[in-house]
Order: structure tokens, then sequence, then C-alpha cells
């Protein structure tokens, strides 16, 4: 009769050869033992780890494990912004040209459209206008503080200095944290029941009441006691892990910004500076007033947003409205494939503006002779010579430069340019319809440099075989490597 139990069967995973194997003794040593997590001390290494396998060749996995190696996959992932550009604009008479455009990013576009017709002058006036609205640490004290840090000897001594200027970023920001405040507000209550939401955007009205009457402190004060604990509350009695929740996270994020970048924090921690013997004979003698004035001086970046429209470099004007076209499209406006080049354009300029990018980004779109080109380009302006000696070993700072153009009916050039003292040296990776233009083109470049006084080291043209990695010409990229990397 058959065994209808199967008590005679081998249960699977419970064969003879596990079952004798149970029986081997296990040191303490032995690497199947895996590991409680102690951050208190340093245990052996075993089998265990918590790094993030990235052995998928798709790149689709989000790693985990460490924010600067997000940041390496994202910037490899990264579109090209150039490309994507040169897709939505089209110079035929002031019109744009590309299917699924919406009457709004049409407009916006058309009046970006029309700053891309420059000089010289104009183009100058351009890359310098992004450099000054792109940096808010320039002007004599943050250079006096950049040398200060660089020859500090004490760690408390950089920790204080980095302190001020996390102080002086939030402070220069209030008006775009304050922003931020008001917006997550308002998604967190549209993202609540009606019953609460009501209830959160009184809240929310008395706190724009307070921001426009600069009533910094009086709007913390309700934040911390009125609508965390209204949020606890609401979490609490209804158990919402969604939007709402999550958008509480942001709102905490600003509010420490916020308090952080408050008058007093500000003038305090500058003053803690001021109390080291090294920092005393040079910041001793700013009172807070000229204190305020020096940063209102240097303050291009946080003035840039509240400037008047007859105010504002081209450069800004350019860059609102393409916001306000990817604004639209990033809501829905438009085709699909409209929707798909401003995500790649936002993604591109997020990861390029990351902090852990450790050389400048900026990007110079224009009409030329009837074509569009568009071009982003990186600078390192203090980068090590081909023996790895940085700021070329003596000899004179090395800067560096990548820039990736695409022009309208010939396609994308690379350019990697090198510069110390008076020479400079230039390698162009061009189309293979530009190839055969090669020695043209490196004796017109190599003219050009002496015309403007310089001495052409090294001119070369080549074809490209493929695009050039932000990576082979920054290499300093990966010093984020050696840091601590963590994921909260």
């Amino acid at each position: 009769m058959a065994d209808l139990l199967g008590a005679t069967n081998p249960v699977p995973g419970y064969d003879n050869s596990i079952t004798n194997n149970r029986n081997l003794p296990l040191s303490p040593d032995s690497t199947l033992v895996q590991n409680v997590p102690d951050p208190n001390r340093v245990v052996r290494p075993d089998g265990k780890t918590e790094q993030q396998d990235s052995s998928a060749q798709d790149g689709s996995l989000i790693r985990y494990d460490s924010n600067f190696q997000t940041f390496l996959q994202r910037l490899r992932e990264a579109p090209g912004l150039a490309a994507g550009m040169l897709r939505l604009f089209a110079g035929r008479e002031g019109t744009v040209v590309l299917s699924g455009l919406s009457e709004g990013i049409a407009k916006e576009l058309s009046q970006a459209l029309e700053m891309l017709r420059m000089d010289e002058s104009q183009m100058m006036e351009f890359i310098t206008g992004q450099v000054r609205s792109g940096t808010r640490f320039s002007g004599a004290l943050f250079a006096l503080l950049r040398g200060a840090y660089n020859r500090a000897g004490s760690e408390g001594v950089r920790q204080d200095i980095l302190q001020f200027l996390r102080s002086y970023s939030d402070y220069s920001s209030t008006a775009h944290i304050e922003g931020n405040l008001l917006r997550n507000l308002d998604g967190m209550a549209r993202a609540m029941p009606a019953s609460w939401g009501d209830k959160l955007r009184e809240l929310t009205a008395i706190l724009e009441n307070g921001i426009a009457a600069g009533d910094r402190k009086g709007n913390l004060e309700l934040l911390r006691q009125r609508v965390f604990p209204f949020m606890s509350s609401y979490v609490n009695h209804t158990h919402d892990l969604g939007l709402s929740r999550s958008l509480l996270s942001l709102l905490t994020l600003d509010v420490a910004r916020y308090e952080n970048g408050s008058l007093e924090n500000l003038l305090e921690t500058f003053h803690r500076l001021s109390s080291y013997g090294t920092l005393k004979g040079q910041l001793g003698g700013i009172d807070d007033k000229a204190l305020l004035n020096l940063l209102e001086k240097n303050g291009s970046f946080s003035k840039a947003g509240k400037a008047g429209p007859q105010e504002q470099t081209p450069a800004v004007r350019f860059a609102e409205h393409l916001s306000a076209a990817a604004a639209r499209a990033l809501r829905g406006e438009g085709s699909a494939e409209v929707q798909e080049i401003f995500q790649n354009l936002v993604k591109s300029m997020l990861v390029n503006e990351s902090v852990y990018m450790p050389v400048n980004h900026f990007i110079l779109p224009m009409e030329m002779d009837g074509r569009m080109l568009f071009s982003e380009f990186w600078v390192d302006p203090d980068a090590e010579d081909e023996e790895g000696r940085k700021g070329g070993g003596g000899r004179g700072t090395v800067s560096k430069f990548l820039f990736k153009l695409d022009i309208q009916s010939l396609g994308m050039f690379d350019i990697v340019l090198a510069h110390r003292d008076q020479e400079v040296d230039i390698r162009i990776a061009c189309p293979s319809q530009v190839a055969p233009f090669s020695r043209e083109i490196e004796r017109a470049v190599s003219q050009i440099l002496v015309d403007n006084g310089l001495k052409p080291v090294g001119v070369t043209v080549r074809k490209m075989e493929r695009p050039v990695a932000l990576t082979e010409v920054f290499p300093k990229i990966f010093e984020g490597k050696n840091s601590i990397n963590v994921k909260v």
C-alpha cells in the first residue's frame, strides 16, 4: 500500500547530506557565522556586507549604500544637456518647432530663443552672468576665509569656518527656503482629508503672513509649536505614511535650514571666527553692520532672484524662461517626447550642480551664423598637470576645460582645453563629416591662439570615436571615494 503521508520520502531541504553537515563544528572565527552590526566597535570580517550588489549591467538599480556612489551612477546615466536643448530649439525667424509643444511651453521657449542671438560681448556677459549668479562665496571675505581654511592647523577652526559658510548659505537662501515651506505645507494639505487639510491651511496662512512681515522667530515658533504637533497628531490618528508624511520630512529639513540661516546665528558664527588668534587681526575690526554690508555687496547670488526683469542678467532671464517651460512640461503639458526631454534636462542640471561635483558647470546656448549652438562646459581652475602635480608644480596654475558642443546640422564636438600661463593645449573630437578638414581647423585654431597672445603647445583635431567622459578629463571627481559615504 502506498504511503500517503510520504513518511519515507525525503523532505526537501532536509536530506541526509544537509543533516550530516549540521554536525560539523563551527569555530568562532568561521565566516559562516555573521556578526550582529555594532557601530561601537570594529568586529572581524565575515560574509555579511551592507554594500549593494552593483553587478546589474543595465544600471537600473538605485544605490542605497552610499550617497557618493549614487552621484557617480547618476553622472554616468545623465543624458546630454546640449543635445536635449538642441531638440527643443530651432532658429527659424523666432519660431520653435517640435511636435507636441503646448502653447505655454512654446511661448516660454520663444522668449528664451530671442536671447540666444548674441555677439561676442553679449556672449561674454552671458557667461560672466552665470558665474556671478551661480556662486554665493565670492569676494574678499570669502577669499580670506578660503585661505584661512587651507592654512588652519586646528580642526576646530575649519569646522567653525564651514559652520559660518553654512549659516550664510541658508541666510542668503531665506526667500527660497520660505517658498519651500509654503509649497510643502500646501502639498501636505492637499494630500490630507479635508477635515485635517483645512486646519493645516489655516496654519499655512498664518505662516505666510509672518513671512510677509519678516518675523522669522515667530514663524519658527509657529512651525515648532503648532504645525509639527498637528502633523504628529494627524499621523497618529490616521496612520498616513504616504505623501503627507514624506513632505513632512522635507519640511523638517527646511525648518532646520530656516533656523540655521537666522541673522542672530549668522552673526554668532562670525564672531566665533573672529575670536581665533589667526583670524582676529583680519576679522576683529568688522562689526555687525560692516559684515552685513560686506555680505550684501557680494551677495549677487541672493539678489539674482529678486531683481526685476530689466536688472536681471541675460543668463538669469534665459534660465527663468527655460525653468518656466520645464515646470509646465513636468506638470503634464505637451507630448510624452517633450516631457521626456525636459526630464532629461532637469536630471542633467541637477547632477552637474551636485555638492559632490568638484568642478564648475556652465551652459552656453546661442545662435551663430544661422545655426543653433548649444554647449555645456566644465571648468577646473586648479587642475593637476600631466604628472599629477596640482597647479603645475610651481609653474603656474593649470586650468582645464571640457566643452561639449552640439551644432545644428553638424553634430557633437568634444573639446578638452588645458591652460597654464600663456601655454594652451587643445584636443578636439569632431563628427565624421568635419574630420576631413582637421588640418585646416588645427591651423585656424593655432592662429587664433597666437593672435590673442597665447602659445599653442598642442592642437589636435580627430574624428570622434566615442564621447569623452567627464571623469576622464576630471579624475578628481572620484576624490569623494576617500571620504566617508553614508546613506541615512
